[in-house]
């Protein structure tokens, strides 16, 4: 498999001994699986560890943008905790952006880590008050909270918005900070997984972002 394992809540190296996978700093976990290059063919293995679980990105692409990051949290097929994507690429008000999108289970940390916020979940500030923006995944809307990263260990400059859908965990962490204004009611993620023949005409490389 062209996925290289860690752990989903640091950049530490994780290791498997009796069919358990633990980090030197967060004990027992569901390993991270990652490409060092994300190619089509590394995103086949992505697919395929994931086993059904859904990669949310934002649909469709706009030209010139792609996918240059993507990971999936998991012992084992059928047992996914979590999955990331990033697609890159340009606006003419920020000059270079990512956009990263976490689905995962509560109390898994990827989202957290990628953000670079403290705790494993978003926090009590999601669902108070009114929404910063309504999205859709696929037909479904969504609205999403801000969440503070003012007291994170990171110092990159990027905004962080979540929500809940299907009962789980979706972050968008957009950088730079100021790409946050890109969000808008029409913004839709859609399920890479559930794209088919199409997905060969997604275009995959590029810089990895920093998390």
């Amino acid at each position: 498999m062209s996925l290289s394992s860690g752990c989903p809540r640091c950049p530490a190296p994780v290791l498997h001994t009796d069919g358990r996978w633990s980090c030197p700093d967060h004990g027992e976990v569901a390993p991270l699986w990652r490409p060092d290059e994300a190619t089509y063919d590394a995103f086949g293995d992505h697919l395929l560890a994931a086993d059904g679980f859904p990669t949310l990105t934002c649909w469709p692409l706009g030209p010139g943008w792609s996918v240059t990051d993507f990971a999936v949290v998991g012992a084992e097929p059928g047992r996914t905790r979590a999955t990331m994507s990033c697609i890159s690429g340009t606006s003419a008000q920020d000059g270079p952006v990512d956009v990263i999108v976490v689905t995962e289970e509560p109390g898994t940390g990827l989202g957290a880590r990628v953000a670079g916020t403290r705790h494993d979940d978003p926090g009590d500030e999601v669902g108070e008050g009114p929404p910063m923006v309504k999205i859709r995944v696929d037909h479904q809307p969504l609205s999403l909270w801000p969440v503070s990263t003012s007291d994170g260990s990171q110092e990159w400059d990027r905004s962080v918005v979540a929500g809940e859908a299907g009962g789980r965990w979706l972050w968008l962490v957009l950088r730079p900070a100021s790409a946050v204004l890109l969000l808008r009611p029409d913004w839709v993620l859609r399920d890479l997984s559930s794209v088919g023949p199409g997905l060969l005409e997604v275009p995959f490389g590029g810089p990895a972002p920093a998390w």
